[in-house]
């Protein structure tokens, strides 16, 4: 303990100490307290200011633990959120992989490359439901500028005015955050 802690915790138990001996009968009329009683409150006192200044201490290293331990969980939490999405699209990539090398192969048969192709976006379709990754498809939907981005307008008098009539490049939400909108051709009343 620092000088002034102890200073201050003296005369804290000096106070104590004053407190006790006013409170506590007098059996030689009128005498101050001996010596030796007030040395023994004093040492009783100043165990149990140690021991609640040890208690502290240890609370508070306690506490500094449990805030470097969140703050650790915090980081790996951050470092480490996408392992398993990561572990979902690892077998799209070799999927994939395996395509191409069939691409290479002198005896490749169109048929089953397009089935693997389909195979795979189909995989890839699966991870992205799993994390709740939803297609944003909006053809012949009303168009809604929260979820759509419009690319142009197209004069159209077959379908109703503010229409999607090409999706050019479907969007994505995650959950309910929208995280690409959906890029497309909006009809519009003909001219005329």
């Amino acid at each position: 303990m620092s000088e002034k802690e102890n200073s201050t915790e003296e005369a804290s138990l000096e106070e104590a100490i004053a407190e006790i001996a006013k409170e506590q009968p007098d059996d030689r009329q009128g005498n101050e307290p001996d010596h030796v009683e007030l040395t023994a409150l004093l040492e009783d006192a100043r165990g149990k200011a140690d021991k609640h200044w040890d208690q502290c201490m240890r609370l508070q290293a306690d506490i500094e633990n449990l805030h470097k331990r969140g703050e650790r969980d915090l980081a790996n939490a951050h470092k480490y959120g996408l392992e398993r999405f990561a572990v979902e699209l690892l077998p799209v990539k070799d999927s994939l992989e395996l395509g191409l090398d069939a691409f290479e192969a002198d005896n490749a048969e169109i048929e089953k490359l397009k089935e693997g192709v389909e195979l795979t976006l189909q995989m890839l379709g699966n991870a992205l439901e799993r994390f709740e990754i939803k297609e944003i498809n909006p053809l012949e939907e009303p168009f809604n500028p929260d979820f759509h981005q419009a690319m142009s307008m197209q004069p159209r008098d077959d379908v109703a005015p503010n229409t999607v009539v090409t999706v050019v490049q479907k969007g994505y939400q995650l959950h309910d955050r929208l995280i690409r909108p959906a890029m497309v051709i909006v009809s519009q009343a003909p001219a005329g």
